[in-house]
Formats: C-alpha cells, structure tokens, sequence
C-alpha cells in the first residue's frame, strides 16, 4: 500500500509540474498538425470533393512565432486547465498501475528483479489504462489550442464553455472520447518504449555490485530525456490522427483508419509526422 500511495503521489507531482513547462510546445505540435486541417464546415458525410487549406507554419519556430506574434504570449497557454488536470490524472494512474503490474509480475527490490522487456511491457499496459483517463482532457485541450488557428471551425469562450458545447453537441462517448482509438496507440508502443528506453539507460549505469538507488539525478534526467524521445518516436502518427479527429468535425465520426489513409493521401509520411 505503501509504494502505491507513492506511486500515485509522485505521478500526480510529476504531471503537474511536466504539463506547466512543457505545454507551449504542445501547443505548438497541436497546431502543426491540425494546419491542414479541412477548411469546410459542411456536415457532409464524403470529404472527398473538400478543399485543403495550404500550411500556415513552415516550421516549429515559425508556428511558434507567428502565434506570439497573432495572438500573444498567453495564447500558448490556451486550455491549459484541462491538459493540466488530464496530465494529474495520467501519471497518477500511470505510475500506480505501472507500480502494480510489476509486482503482479513478481518482482521483489533486491530479491528478483525484472527484465528490459518485463519493465516496458507493464509501461504498456499502465498507459493503456491510463488512456482512458486522459482522452477527455485530450479533446478539450487540443480544441482550445486549436482556436490559435485561422484554421479553426469553432470558438468557446472558455474551458467550461468547450466542455458544455462537446457535450451537448456529440454526447460523452461520441464527444468526450473521440479519438481513442488513437490515444491506444499512441499510449501502448509509447510507454512500452518509454519505460523501455528509460530502465535501460539506469541498468546501464548501476555500478558492479550496486543497485538503481546508487544513481545519481543526472543520469535519471538522461533515461527521462532519452525515454521522452522514444515515446514520441514510437507511433507518432497516432497522436498526429487523434489531433484531426478531435479538431476536425469533419473527421469527428470517422475510425483511425480512414483518417490515417486519408493524410497519407492528401499530405504524404510528412503529414503524419508534422510537429514530431
């Protein structure tokens, strides 16, 4: 109970603080990959005949100028109470079940310890349940980012009004966990890479005859950085097809498939991992 307790309270701190530094950058990776997003606001069911809007951003420094510079400094932070909340609630969840699944696994600290493939397959396996926690938050946020776009179909006037109007409009399942399907795969290979990559990086550095607990913050900071970048790289163009679904009404009621073939069509690989 003990190490539960600590788990859920490390996530909960670990979300919270994360979320406040990195949030203008995800504001910047919403907005490039929703940039092409399809520029009707007709309700048909075909989007073949649909118009594209061309990029607005040539890049990531660009994006992020260019909202500085239309919008102000603040507009980056644009919905951020709900990533906030979603992000407390992800890692709390996160780092609980992934504690959890390994002592279901078996592993005793200093008696059995588990392997590389173990490690990350309960990094799996914790950010599949924790999906189901995060996508509504994920819905809220990326339509409030994505009002810094000219390319934007709707406006609300705040967090609770985005809430009430999704609501309202498309219902809780068809509304408050659109694209989760994308969420799935985007948090499974993600957190099995993640997990992965970051116990790696520690056992390598365990000196002979010691232990994780004999390594420094250094080298956590550098199993966190290079896990962040494995988990962004593992199936990037989930999140790039959860962005569209949960921006676009014309992709709203459309599977990850038919969106995912319909990028590739219009935009190409590139498309796909735009803002990675």
């Amino acid at each position: 109970m003990a190490d539960s307790y600590r788990d859920f309270i490390a996530g909960t701190v670990g979300g919270f603080s994360g979320k406040l530094v990195d949030y203008p950058f995800d504001t910047v990776k919403v907005l490039l990959q929703t940039q092409n997003s399809l520029s009707s606001q007709s309700q048909s069911k075909s989007i073949k005949h649909t118009k594209i809007k061309q990029p607005v951003y040539r890049g990531a420094i660009h994006c992020l100028s260019h909202t500085i510079k239309t919008n102000g400094v603040m507009s980056l932070y644009k919905g951020l109470p709900a990533p906030l909340m979603g992000s407390m609630a992800e890692n709390s969840v996160l780092f609980l079940s992934y504690g959890e699944v390994r002592r279901r696994l078996g592993e005793k600290p200093g008696e059995k310890e588990l392997t590389i493939f173990e490690l990350a397959c309960s990094g799996a396996v914790a950010g599949g349940i924790a999906s189901f926690f995060l996508n509504p938050f994920e819905v809220i946020k990326v339509q409030m980012q994505v009002m810094n776009s000219s390319n934007a179909v709707r406006q609300y006037n705040g967090l609770i009004d985005c809430v009430v109007q999704t609501v309202q409009k498309e219902g809780i399942v068809k509304g408050l966990y659109r694209g989760q399907t994308s969420l799935l795969l985007r948090e499974i290979p993600g957190n099995f890479c993640w997990y992965g990559v970051y116990e790696s990086v520690c056992f390598s550095q365990i000196p002979e005859g010691g232990t994780k607990r004999d390594l420094g913050i250094s080298t956590h900071l550098l199993g966190g950085a290079s896990a962040g970048v494995a988990y962004w790289t593992a199936f990037y163009p989930a999140d790039t097809v959860g962005s569209q679904i949960r921006a676009n009404p014309l992709y709203a009621n459309r599977g990850f498939v038919p969106v995912f073939l319909d990028i590739l069509r219009t935009e190409g690989w590139m498309g796909l991992y735009r803002g990675w």
